[in-house]
């Protein structure tokens, strides 16, 4: 079974490729996914983790970065598997820099699935076979998961227990074993928030058309 960690802003292409993923049955072995919309979350995911293949979107969080060397700990990190670059926007200097890591490939948003799909496929069948276990679990559960979108978010405990339908104090449980996992013992570690839509106030594009219409 191998592990898939998927980073990109937006929710309905990350959900989207998240979904397909799960549906296929032309890789190598069965996945277990995680998707994270925030950087330095997947940063840390990536070291606790381990993965066995990282699909990344950077483009969405340009407008994020003070500058691009802000990605350093992270492709540094990521590159210790094979990682697969997509690009839904054009940055010359981040396509620059991203060239200094090792990269398993860069394909563009719009790529056909089935292109898509032997990239894919390729990164996988590179990895060891010895180091490929039967059985994987996600470092969070999909509760956590669940959790941790919200708070990234920023909503509160509250407003977390009522969409989740658990106890207030039960959302205190799932944040410190989130901490826990993720290497952040500190309660004030700053999870910050990235919005999904734009200064309008509409939702930002979708892309992965391709996947989102084979669902």
């Amino acid at each position: 079974m191998f592990k898939i960690l998927l980073i990109d802003r937006c929710c309905f292409a990350r959900f989207g490729l998240e979904s397909w993923l799960n549906q296929s049955e032309i890789f190598p072995g069965p996945v277990v996914i995680t998707g994270l919309n925030n950087l330095m979350l997947a940063k840390e995911h990536a070291a606790q983790w381990q993965p066995d293949l990282v699909i990344a979107d950077l483009y969405g969080f340009a407008s994020e970065l003070h500058h691009v060397q802000q990605l350093a700990s992270l492709l540094h990190i990521c590159s210790q598997s094979p990682l697969l670059l997509l690009s839904s926007g054009h940055d010359a200097q981040m396509e620059s820099y991203c060239q200094q890591f090792p990269l398993w490939g860069r394909l563009d948003k719009s790529v056909p699935l089935d292109a898509l799909a032997r990239s894919i496929n390729g990164a996988l069948c590179s990895r060891p076979t010895e180091d490929v276990n039967q059985t994987v679990t996600p470092l969070l559960t999909r509760q956590e998961e669940k959790v941790l979108s919200l708070w990234m978010d920023g909503t509160n405990n509250h407003c977390i227990a009522h969409r989740l339908g658990i106890n207030g104090k039960t959302v205190y449980t799932y944040k410190r074993n989130i901490r826990m996992k993720l290497g952040m013992g500190n309660r004030f570690t700053p999870f910050l928030s990235l919005p999904e839509s734009g200064s309008n106030g509409t939702a930002e594009a979708v892309p992965y058309a391709a996947v989102t219409a084979e669902l």
